[in-house]
């Protein structure tokens, strides 16, 4: 891997915080992904399933983690299951994990080779009652891909049909959204790698480059500070095309006068980072989209305040509508009758702002989160409103990464990222 190695200390906390919400007598399997081919013999690069990582720190494919704390061996409590390594596949492939180097990244003392994963899963399951499975219930899943998990709890359905099923997802989605120490530490480090690429585009935007170049230049600076790369496809818009919140064409030219939206964050030992900056191609704002510009800031501020612990996500994203109502007046964008006559399920503000501001952050850029609960200190969210005016040709939005701390306002981790419109020109055009 190209990033430093990871204290195995934080995947055996992560280990002991999630067998002690397991019910008595239970086992839980955790897989790895596949590796999922284009065409002929093409594949896409591997991604390791984010939450075998969490647990294992594993981070190659055909890896399988098994957890059953009430285990009547010790040898039985915690396994690794990996793809036997051997010569060949050292030169075709590349060095895989052998026991030793297993141990050492994740903690786990019983690494067995996967060929005998049923053997061992079938002396396991003799002493359980209750299998954990692992499903995707995040909030913004879709998914049409069958992934090893899914063929994984299909085949153990049919093998072992009188055993309880309980879900490992509620878990996951509680734990993982609180997060240690080491891992704001390596968001932190997404985060400034993030902050590398901005500042070197900061000098290289002008009339006339086209938004696959800028593309190419972060993705240069993520690369040689040991990022994988984008933690999610680049959004690099520039002109009216900023008005399309997904846009991942990146293939216009920059144009004099036109602003640039860039949503771009770096990965970092498989942990996001997610900013927006917005940025005049000519390097210096008009007076107009100056105005715009700092209203979207003041609600980033304001709604940046806000995340503290015990806030609910729902009544906050209401309360950011109310402080982008206001803006919006200011602007001109809305008056007092469009307000006044909205629809309270579509509000006025929603025309120019049809996002959410916050959202969970960290292994996964829309990370877990039960967002029924309320906020706790060390979870990380984005801050990210915008405004977006199809008729004026441009949209502005404003990104974030913040820590929720145990009193007072959160930490922001982007908070040497160039923000303020001012700084921005003059950097632009130093």
């Amino acid at each position: 891997m190209k990033y430093h190695a990871i204290d195995r200390e934080l995947f055996v906390k992560n280990r002991q915080k999630f067998t002690a919400q397991m019910k008595p007598n239970s086992v839980a399997v955790f897989n790895s992904n596949d590796i999922y081919p284009v065409s002929a013999d093409s594949t896409l690069p591997f991604a390791q399933h984010r939450d075998i990582f969490y647990l294992s720190g594993v981070d190659q494919e055909e890896s399988i983690l098994l957890l059953f704390p009430d285990a009547p061996y010790e040898h039985l409590k915690e396994i690794l299951f990996l793809r036997e390594t051997n010569e060949h596949i050292a030169v075709w492939e590349g060095e895989k994990l052998t026991k030793e180097r297993a141990f050492e990244v994740s903690g786990i003392k019983t690494v067995i080779w996967l060929k005998d994963f049923h053997k061992t899963l079938k002396e396991v399951m003799s002493y359980a009652d209750t299998i954990y499975l692992n499903t995707n219930e995040h909030y913004r899943a879709s998914v049409d891909t069958q992934t090893r998990e899914d063929r994984f709890i299909k085949w153990f359905k049919e093998i072992y049909p009188a055993h309880k099923v309980e879900k490992s997802n509620p878990i996951l989605q509680k734990l993982r959204s609180i997060k240690e120490p080491q891992e704001l530490e390596l968001i932190q480090t997404a985060c400034n790698i993030t902050e590398k690429g901005f500042r070197r585009i900061l000098n290289f935007v002008k009339p006339g480059v086209m938004e696959y170049e800028i593309e190419a230049e972060f993705a240069h600076e993520f690369l040689r500070n040991r990022s994988k790369g984008f933690a999610y496809t680049p959004i690099i818009a520039s002109g009216d095309s900023a008005n399309v919140l997904h846009y991942i064409e990146n293939n216009k030219e920059c144009k004099a006068g036109d602003l640039l939206l860039l949503d771009v964050g770096a990965e970092y030992a498989n942990y996001s980072s997610d900013m927006t900056r917005t940025i005049p191609v000519s390097g210096k704002f008009t007076e107009r989209q100056k105005a715009v510009y700092n209203a979207v800031l003041r609600v980033k501020n304001e709604a940046t305040k806000m995340l503290v612990p015990g806030t609910l996500w729902k009544q906050y994203h209401i309360e950011v509508g109310k402080i982008m109502t206001s803006e919006l007046l200011g602007l001109g964008l809305l008056d007092k009758a469009d307000v006044q006559n909205e629809n309270p399920d579509w509000p006025a503000y929603k025309k120019y702002f049809m996002h959410g501001t916050s959202h969970h952050m960290g292994l996964d850029t829309h990370d877990y989160g039960l967002l029924h609960l309320p906020m706790e200190a060390n979870m990380v969210f984005t801050v990210e409103p915008g405004i977006y005016i199809p008729e004026e040709g441009f949209g502005i939005r404003i990104e974030d990464d913040v820590v929720i701390q145990p009193s007072g306002e959160p930490f922001n981790l982007m908070k040497n990222i160039p923000i303020e419109a001012d700084e921005i020109e003059s950097l632009m055009n130093s």
